[in-house]
Parts: structure tokens; sequence; C-alpha cells
């Protein structure tokens, strides 16, 4: 790194680690296993689509 440089990565990106790590009680809440779940479900259901066309 070049001395007495700044590139400003940091103190550019401190705005949005602000923003995205307030709490919000009206934010819409949603369990991980649901995200899981609903992937693997939409994973198998494309499979078996590719399946039926092909």
């Amino acid at each position: 790194m070049s001395s007495g440089g700044n590139s400003g990565g940091l103190m550019s990106s401190a705005g949005l680690v602000r923003y995205f790590d307030a709490e919000d009680r009206n934010a819409v809440t949603i369990n991980p296993k649901t995200v899981i779940a609903f992937c693997l479900l939409f994973g198998i259901f494309v499979q078996l689509l590719t399946l039926t066309i092909a």
C-alpha cells in the first residue's frame, strides 16, 4: 500500500453498512430454513419441468 494514500473503500461503504445494520420493527423477516426449503422445491420443480418437456 502506498503511504498516505487513501483508497476510500471503507469510507464509501460506511453509510451502507449503517443502513443495512439497522433493525426495523416493520421489516419482513424470513427464516433461513424457509429460504433453503423454497430453493430446493423450486429446483426440483425446474428439474421436473425439464424432464416433461424433453
